[in-house]
């Protein structure tokens, strides 16, 4: 008797577009693993996602708003569940493989550092080898995320949309491409919901140019862009939008980040939180011995360096590299809360701190 993965792998040659990626067509992982007799290789993927603790970590993690005054503000977990649905609906309409796509789209944020892109971008700045989210969301999967000891070892597709899903990126799957348009989608709609809320936009401050083509609503908007990419996409081997809504899309993220992600209102508090992720990176680098076992034994060990690393440094470089490298894993884990917290236990005298 066929296994029920085997009655799903069949079936998807059945019913999907013939440009989808087909679980039995899989790259595969990195590490031999058996077949699972229920799921197919990217349903796994999904569930190994959505057990691990990065992805619980999320739901402490600032998306756009710090300190927030309100409970319906979105943290990373709300926008990664709010871009898999999207990347869903679009995926199912097209033929796609879902189960990928949901893979995708649920662990595209596991690196994102906490505070948001103020966090991201201080390590990027004090770290002498930068740091980018996508590729941190890439080591979170590939070596830092342990289950029962062993790495997620997720499949090449999967670790490719990762790594693709910012705007400049290309994934090699439509899956991938999917994520990539639902990720930017979900933000720029969700972060106009937000700052309506608040109180630093209104509806009627959305440029006309761009509300006629897309829709003067949250429902509006995404009604709009999601037919679009479907009505273009179908029955071809791409995943776009027309030029009429690219062009309003492209124009409204602009608007965007004139009005809201560069707004001294809403990012108030962003220079004290870079200060603070600068400090901590600071203070790890130089007291290595307080940082947790795992990460002091990823400096010893060398963990995550590449051969070309390993032949192109001396060893002194290369043990700057393996420490800041360690430390950005560390920093880059901590929910919003923790950092926080840690930064008043290190740097914060005891009679001083609040309680």
């Amino acid at each position: 008797m066929e296994s029920i993965r085997i009655m799903q792998e069949k079936r998807e040659h059945e019913l999907l577009s013939p440009y989808a990626s087909f679980s039995d067509k899989s790259l595969g992982r990195d590490e031999y693993e058996p077949d699972c007799d229920i799921r197919t290789c990217y349903q796994r993927d999904r569930d190994r996602i959505i057990h691990s603790k990065a992805f619980r970590r999320l739901n402490g993690k600032t998306q756009v708003f710090l300190e927030p005054q309100g409970d319906h503000y979105r943290t990373r977990l709300t926008h990664t569940l709010e871009v898999s649905q999207i990347a869903r609906t679009i995926a199912k309409a097209l033929r796609l493989n879902e189960d990928l796509t949901e893979a995708i789209a649920l662990g595209h944020d596991l690196g994102h550092t906490p505070f948001g892109h103020a966090g991201e971008r201080a390590l990027d700045e004090i770290s002498s080898i930068g740091f980018k989210h996508h590729e941190q969301s890439v080591r979170v999967v590939e070596l830092l995320e342990n289950r029962n000891g062993k790495r997620m070892n997720l499949t090449r597709e999967v670790r490719d949309g990762i790594l693709n899903h910012q705007t400049a990126g290309h994934p090699a799957t439509l899956e991938g491409r999917v994520v990539r348009f639902a990720d930017k989608i979900a933000y720029i709609n969700h972060d106009i919901d937000d700052a309506i809320r608040g109180h630093i936009l209104t509806e009627s401050d959305i440029p006309e140019e761009y509300a006629s083509v897309l829709g003067g609503t949250l429902s509006d908007r995404l009604n709009t862009i999601i037919h679009d990419i479907i009505s273009v996409s179908s029955g071809t081997d791409k995943v776009e939008m027309s030029p009429r809504v690219a062009e309003a899309v492209k124009g409204l993220r602009k608007f965007m980040f004139q009005s809201v992600y560069t707004n001294p209102v809403a990012k108030s508090q962003e220079a004290k939180a870079e200060s603070l992720i600068k400090q901590l990176f600071t203070y790890y680098t130089t007291h290595t011995d307080i940082l947790p076992e795992e990460y002091r034994n990823q400096i010893e060990n060398g963990d995550g360096v590449s051969f070309c690393e390993v032949h192109l440094y001396s060893d002194g470089e290369l043990r700057k590299l393996r420490t800041e490298r360690a430390v950005s894993d560390y920093i880059a884990g901590m929910t919003d809360r923790y950092a926080v917290s840690t930064f008043q236990e290190l740097m914060v005298p005891n009679s001083w701190q609040v309680y």
